[in-house]
């Protein structure tokens, strides 16, 4: 499958023409809320400004842009600016998580242009003999993020096999996808798949919209869930060796678990601030926080509140870090925004500030950073790109059927958020 009147990877289009958000972009009751406006952030933390951006959109009743995630080249770009990529699928609006199309764009210049969307040949589904059966297999949830110690750009995500009729096949074995691109012929390379120990609660294990955390000596520390026989879905995080090519398993952390009538816990993501791992963990019924010492041995995980001690509202939808030197931020989704209408509460997207300390969302330096027009913004990914930028990048998920009519079209946005003062952990 490829897109209606495919396009050159030399073809850009300024952002200018498909929108930094504007009045044609985004309706007038919204528009105030959207002007970048100094942010202040509590107990001494950073102060920012974001700026939405729309480089790209897809809704034409057949597809939609989903899982749009961005990873910098550094100095690759116009005057040693990084070389931002991003990856996204084609989503068949006909079947549920049916992704038959990777795809790439990116910018050179810190968005004031972009490639337009090429389909990405390495990344495509496949077709692999799975239970005597020749199903297609796609890599999914992909994520890239600069890997500083080989000096490659290295995307991880999972696989979903499928019937031979393109439906979602449960129960499926299940794998680490990965991917390294190379800037100079703007390729990736045919996507692998992380070799796992031999243990059956691992035949079901992947790292789907996951955020890694890259170690100074380049080991990997990669979240991921996996589904042991008859159980719900648990939690870890492994700790990888990756050479420039090759994603190696060395050993993995806590197998964090709830058992009660969900199906457990998904999506993790880790980061570090002033010296402590925080691992966030998507559940049907709530999000969850734990912490660790080593990124790999964790507490028991609580559940994701306010700081005033109300439930935080987020539930069966994943959640991100944005880290920065002087304060550590989540994005989410909740309940309890007037979006009744939206699939799972799935939008609009916020930020806030956490303490670390009670690890509970600080409700007074909540933001919305994505708007909600009726579709869902739950997945979503997260950037450092500068001492000065972070981006989250995120689509209009357009299912169910009559999302469009609250304002939604397909948009992919990059909210930019512009430090006031500069983040002391990017590393290039």
């Amino acid at each position: 499958m490829i897109l209606k009147n495919p396009v050159s990877r030399r073809s850009f289009v300024k952002h200018s023409l498909i929108g930094s958000i504007s009045i044609f972009t985004l309706p007038p009751l919204v528009i105030a809320a959207y002007k970048p406006k100094l942010i202040t952030s509590m107990d001494n933390g950073p102060e920012y400004k974001v700026d939405l951006q729309v480089p790209t959109k897809l809704f034409d009743g057949e597809q939609c842009w989903v899982h749009p995630r961005v990873g910098i080249v550094p100095r690759a770009g116009e005057a040693q600016a990084p070389r931002a990529v991003m990856t996204l699928n084609t989503l068949e609006l006909s079947g549920s998580d049916v992704f038959k199309g990777m795809y790439e764009m990116y910018t050179d210049d810190l968005g004031q242009s972009w490639t337009e969307p090429a389909i990405v040949d390495p990344l495509a589904p496949r077709v692999e003999q799975v239970e005597d059966e020749e199903r297609p297999v796609a890599a999914s949830d992909f994520w890239p993020s600069w890997h500083r110690h080989t000096g490659t750009l290295l995307g991880t995500g999972h696989t979903i096999v499928y019937t031979p009729d393109w439906k979602v096949a449960s129960p499926r074995p299940r794998h680490t996808a990965y991917s390294v691109y190379d800037p100079k012929s703007d390729q990736w390379s045919l996507w692998d798949k992380l070799a796992m120990p031999e243990d059956p609660k691992f035949l079901n294990a992947g790292a789907g919209c996951v955020q890694r955390y890259d170690e100074d000596d380049g080991t990997i520390l990669l979240p991921l869930y996996f589904s042991p026989p008859d159980q719900n879905a648990r939690v870890t995080v492994t700790r990888c060796n990756f050479d420039g090519t090759k994603l190696t398993y060395l050993e993995h952390g806590t197998e964090l678990a709830i058992e009660d009538d969900s199906r457990g816990l998904h999506e993790p993501s880790l980061t570090k601030f002033k010296g402590i791992y925080y691992l966030t963990i998507r559940n049907d019924n709530r999000g969850f926080v734990a912490r660790s010492e080593d990124g790999l041995k964790f507490s028991p995980m609580q559940a994701w509140k306010f700081d005033d001690g109300a439930d935080l509202g987020n539930y069966n939808t994943q959640q991100h870090w944005v880290t920065h030197s002087e304060g550590l931020f989540l994005v989410y989704t909740r309940r309890g925004a007037d979006n009744d209408h939206v699939f799972r509460h799935r939008a609009p997207l916020f930020i806030a500030q956490v303490d670390p300390e009670k690890m509970a969302v600080i409700r007074e330096t909540e933001q919305v950073l994505v708007p909600e027009r009726g579709a869902r913004l739950g997945n979503f990914g997260v950037t450092m790109i500068s001492p000065k930028e972070t981006w989250v990048t995120v689509s209009e998920w357009m299912q169910p059927k009559g999302v469009e009519q609250y304002g939604s079209d397909g948009s992919v946005f990059v909210a930019r958020i512009l430090w006031e003062q500069s983040n002391g952990l990017f590393q290039a």
